[in-house]
């Protein structure tokens, strides 16, 4: 529960008036991607990105992602449907993306490695508590 209350401060510091959704969009990203979390980190990978992701991984300082490079690793469809979804247009979501992304992994790994089992769904149902979400 330690990590889940950690992500759950991170984004209420972050997300604001959206925090349930936005919550909802970055565990979404993190663990809806086909391999987890790992087929996650992977898509920045192919994206050339690897470096960046892997620094989120590992223990120490995480690198910072800037909107443009989440955007092409997302992919323009990606990014316009969740901003859609959200209410909110795509700069700012990727903006913010680009700050709460880095912090989300680097909490759901914090032995420097990825967790195995499905430790995003298990956290999507938890936080959903949090928030009252069922």
């Amino acid at each position: 529960m330690d990590i889940l209350n950690t992500l759950k401060s991170v984004l209420d510091s972050q997300a604001g008036n959206q925090q349930p959704d936005l919550m909802s969009a970055v565990l979404n990203l993190v663990g809806g991607q086909s391999g987890g979390l790992d087929g996650f980190i992977q898509q920045f990978a192919t994206k050339g990105l690897g470096d960046i992701a892997q620094s989120w991984v590992r223990t120490g300082m995480n690198l910072p992602i800037s909107p443009d490079q989440l955007q092409s690793v997302l992919g323009s469809d990606v990014v316009k449907g969740l901003a859609s979804k959200l209410g909110m247009d795509n700069n700012a979501l990727t903006s913010q993306l680009s700050t709460l992304l880095p912090q989300v992994v680097d909490k759901l790994t914090p032995d420097g490695k990825i967790p195995t089992g499905d430790i995003v769904s298990q956290g999507m149902n938890l936080l959903g508590g949090l928030f009252g979400k069922k």
